[in-house]
């Protein structure tokens, strides 16, 4: 039952644009949180790199995409910084460049409970937090499916919710209470929880062939990755499929499939609004390994083909879809087209990868996040 507001109680959530999951994990909570407790929460998003970090720190946003694609050297960087000891060193080397605009954030915004979504800013805005005598619940809600950095896990927070039981280990090993830890899931936006409408009534809604294996292929809202290689293979393989392609805000790539001599059934889009749509009317989705679009694959029941990974965070995504079965690892157009070629041949295997999907969905886990947070405050 709904406890009728009162006082609302400020949330203050701590996020980065330094890829979109971050953003968009904020905002699913913030939803989930209206969703259980109309009118109870007043929330406020801050992102704390653009808003509240000096120079370069500032620039993370518009730099991480970049940075992501050189891989050897974000391979290097991520392996050498995770680890507990060397973090508290990086950290304390940055503080007194950086605490004055974390004291900033801390008075500016003053809240009943602080929620991050992001790794980085959590010991540092926790040591600022008590340097001012400040007592609030700080939840850490961890936006990294398995591969996850020892960043995330400060122990001094009063709760840490992680996606996956994989995803724990880190946090033990960084010495997080173990109490304080809880598996939930991955926050995800309300409309991928619905599913109102079933698989036939979406594809003619979309246009879409009813009577071909239908492959979704995605690259993010930048259109980052091998979309066109991947996209012109599939359309020479010869494979009784069609295609729908989602190049983000990659407008250049989209005017470019457009003018091609399609051989298959393919439908061109650029940015979408309605993704839940387009995974509950495909069969099959193509996709760098990120954790929202993973986890909301697994929701809609999806068998993912995973093309692309950013190393180091996402490399354990990749094991995870991997071993439970949901779906396979095809760095290579080839590997695609042959995992293509052997699901339409073997939709028992396919049928499978989709159950286990199934398995691995945490439909509910916004509005459990959103429970576990409200539990601080409604309860004072």
């Amino acid at each position: 039952m709904t406890i009728p507001p009162i006082n609302k109680k400020r949330i203050v959530f701590l996020y980065s644009d330094t890829g979109g999951g971050h953003r968009s994990a904020a905002e699913a909570i913030i939803e989930a949180l209206e969703l259980e407790y109309p009118g109870c929460f007043e929330c406020d998003m801050v992102d704390f790199f653009e808003d509240y970090s000096p120079p370069p720190f500032n620039m993370a946003g518009p730099i991480y995409p970049v940075m992501s694609r050189m891989d050897h050297l974000w391979r290097f960087s991520f392996e050498v910084s995770d680890d507990p000891d060397r973090m508290r060193v990086i950290y304390s080397m940055f503080w007194p460049y950086i605490r004055l605009p974390l004291y900033r954030l801390v008075e500016k915004h003053p809240c009943d409970l602080f929620v991050s979504v992001h790794p980085l800013i959590n010991i540092p805005l926790l040591r600022a937090m008590r340097r001012r005598n400040i007592r609030n619940p700080y939840i850490i809600v961890v936006t990294d499916l398995v591969s996850t950095h020892t960043a995330w896990f400060a122990d001094e927070a009063t709760r840490i919710i992680v996606p996956t039981d994989q995803a724990i280990k880190k946090a033990l090993q960084a010495c997080v209470q173990p109490e304080k830890l809880k598996v939930i899931g991955l926050p995800v936006a309300e409309r991928f929880r619905r599913n109102s409408k079933k698989k036939p009534e979406l594809r003619e809604e979309l246009g879409w062939a009813r009577d071909k294996l239908m492959v979704l292929l995605v690259g993010g809202g930048e259109g980052m990755g091998p979309l066109e290689d991947i996209a012109r293979r599939i359309n020479q393989s010869g494979l009784d499929v069609a295609l729908a392609v989602v190049t983000g805000r990659n407008q250049k790539l989209k005017d470019s499939l457009e003018k091609w001599d399609w051989k298959i059934p393919a439908h061109i889009y650029g940015f979408v609004r309605d993704m839940p749509s387009f995974m509950r009317a495909a069969d099959i989705l193509l996709t760098k390994a990120g954790p929202g679009t993973i986890s909301e694959a697994l929701i809609a029941g999806l068998p993912i083909i995973l093309y692309h990974r950013i190393s180091g965070q996402e490399e354990g995504n990749v094991s995870y879809v991997i071993d439970e079965g949901a779906g396979v690892w095809a760095p290579e157009p080839q590997d695609i087209i042959e995992t293509l070629r052997f699901w339409i041949e073997n939709s028992d295997e396919r049928l499978r990868a989709v159950q286990n999907a199934k398995r691995l969905a945490r439909p509910n886990a916004s509005r459990d996040i959103a429970k576990e947070i409200a539990g601080y405050l409604l309860q004072s």
